[in-house]
């Protein structure tokens, strides 16, 4: 960057990189005189409120996300991976996201978190949308939010998305999220209302029901589905045990750690996949260790 000596008006380039955040003195090198010099401080442009950028695993509650938001009001971005809903909250500035935890390439909580720690997207609200492995027979509660304000599982989009979008537009920037959830105790969950046994409201299809044989020409979607199926399974472990899980790869005891979890995970796995699927792959071994081999990476920086 370039200063000006307020004395005698000599220009003087400094580098950015020798700036120190709290200001850094540098002694002009024709009058002497000392300038304190601090780095200019970005204008960061307002968030959208009208906007909401959306991303989720399974296009089927990506477009029921999308048409409840729509029908409030609300002018409504996607994107079908972490990479492409990072491009997305950074350029359009939305004033929400709402993730689903286990979107490709980048896991939703780890948006959440590279959007929170950047200087344009800090104040913008951020909602998880959880994975549960079977809501008909348990519902867990998460360790955190892992930064976002709030979460919810798929089956209350219908009814609570709106209800957490409103409160957060309510709230200042300072004040922390509402966490209704985490007041109430472990419970099993209801059925809901218009959902039949699998968990998907009547006539939508459910990202938990058996995978049907199917015709050659549809086995590349057949093997993506067991392997977003996996995936979503190991990041709802992830979501309710993160310092668990963390210090578990750091000791390389993730298998023997969530040994339960994990046969817990292969059995729903095991019922929702077909024969045929399997024979391809083993895809659930595979999301394990990429999951493994991730958190590593990232532990390790």
């Amino acid at each position: 960057m370039v200063v000006i000596c307020p004395k005698c008006k000599v220009k003087l380039k400094v580098a950015d990189e020798k700036i120190a955040a709290e200001g850094t003195r540098f002694k002009c090198p024709k009058c002497s005189t000392v300038l304190l010099v601090r780095r200019p401080v970005p204008r960061v442009k307002p968030l959208d409120q009208g906007t909401v950028l959306a991303s989720h695993e399974d296009p089927s509650v990506l477009e029921r996300i999308k048409t409840v938001l729509t029908a409030d009001g609300y002018r409504v971005i996607t994107a079908s991976d972490g990479i492409e809903a990072m491009v997305n909250a950074t350029k359009e500035l939305p004033f929400l996201t709402v993730l689903g935890v286990s979107i490709p390439k980048i896991y939703g909580f780890e948006v959440c978190r590279r959007l929170k720690s950047r200087a344009e997207t800090r104040e913008m609200k951020v909602i998880l949308i959880a994975s549960i492995y079977d809501q008909n027979k348990y519902r867990r509660q998460p360790e955190s939010f892992h930064g976002a304000d709030s979460y919810l599982e798929a089956h209350e989009i219908e009814t609570l998305l709106i209800e957490r979008v409103r409160a957060l537009k309510e709230i200042p920037k300072s004040a922390p999220a509402p966490s209704p959830e985490a007041k109430k105790p472990l419970e099993e969950t209801p059925k809901a209302a218009g959902m039949p046994e699998g968990g998907a409201p009547a006539g939508e299809e459910s990202p938990l029901q058996p995978f049907a044989q199917a015709p050659r020409s549809e086995e590349n979607a057949l093997v993506e589905k067991a392997r977003r199926l996996a995936r979503t399974i190991l990041s709802d472990i992830y979501l309710y045990s993160k310092a668990k899980v963390d210090e578990a790869i750091r000791q390389d005891k993730f298998h023997s750690t969530f040994a339960a979890q994990l046969k817990e995970g292969l059995k729903l796995y095991e019922t929702r996949v077909s024969a045929e699927v399997k024979r391809m792959g083993d895809f659930y071994k595979e999301a394990i260790d990429n999951f493994i081999e991730k958190k590593k990476n990232e532990l390790n920086q």
